[in-house]
């Protein structure tokens, strides 16, 4: 059994792979405190492999490295982005710049879905990355996400600092409202756009596969077809860890 861990900026998400199916799948929030691994894998067993997708710090990961060792007896596979891997190949000239969620996304999108795709993720970053159907990689975009820029609103400008929480208006007639706004429509006309332009490189219309932890509030302002897949990171560090197991 292999236990599959997404280690983000502010979540860690984890699940075990028998080869056919992923189970008990859960998520924490893990910020800056101490995450308490006897807890979180309280009553898994038979784990005789980890592999993990990490973009956290150096810390992070070997507080997780330690935990490993410590609950299960094995040391941490930390996947690294390729040039190459099952069936995917990057787009960037330097392909260990391209962050290895985004990476391992295209992997499970290029596993799941045998046609032209975009990806977007919508987590502590917004990410975008359009994906031809025999794998290859076009490239992408990055920019903060709505939660990421609302909190710089509020943090860098004094008389938005105490302004609470909006809901969402195609026009606002308050600050709160004004901000949420624009901030998310802001961020589902990217996806819009992107998804148009990538239509172009990739002479079909895309699917579109959106994921993170901010896909449930991004997803219902799309005006395009599209699909939510919370686990496709995971998904793509599975086939990624079978097939060099």
């Amino acid at each position: 059994m292999k236990l599959l861990v997404d280690l983000g900026n502010t979540r860690l998400k984890w699940a075990l792979w028998d080869g056919v199916d992923l189970s008990r799948v859960a998520a924490v929030a893990h910020a800056q405190d101490t995450l308490d691994f006897d807890e979180l894998w309280h009553g898994v067993d038979g784990v005789d492999a980890v592999w993990v997708a990490s973009v956290a710090s150096t810390a992070r990961n070997e507080e997780l490295g330690r935990a490993c060792i410590e609950r299960f007896g094995v040391q941490a596979h930390y996947v690294r982005t390729r040039a190459q891997a099952c069936g995917v190949r990057n787009a960037y000239a330097e392909p260990e710049r391209l962050g290895v969620d985004r990476f391992l996304a295209l992997i499970g999108a290029h596993a799941r879905v045998s046609e032209p795709t975009v990806i977007v993720s919508c987590g502590t970053a917004l990410t975008l990355d359009a994906l031809a159907t025999d794998g290859t990689h076009l490239g992408g975009l990055i920019t903060v996400s709505p939660d990421l820029a609302l909190a710089a609103l509020r943090g860098g400008t004094a008389n938005l600092s105490v302004v609470p929480p909006g809901k969402i208006s195609e026009i606002a007639d308050n600050t709160a409202d004004a901000m949420e706004s624009g901030t998310w429509l802001g961020a589902a006309a990217l996806v819009e756009r992107f998804t148009v332009h990538a239509r172009a490189r990739l002479g079909a219309q895309p699917a579109c596969v959106i994921t993170g932890g901010g896909a449930a509030r991004l997803t219902p302002l799309l005006t395009a077809p599209h699909r939510v897949d919370t686990e496709l990171v995971l998904r793509g560090l599975a086939c990624f860890a079978d097939a060099n197991d």
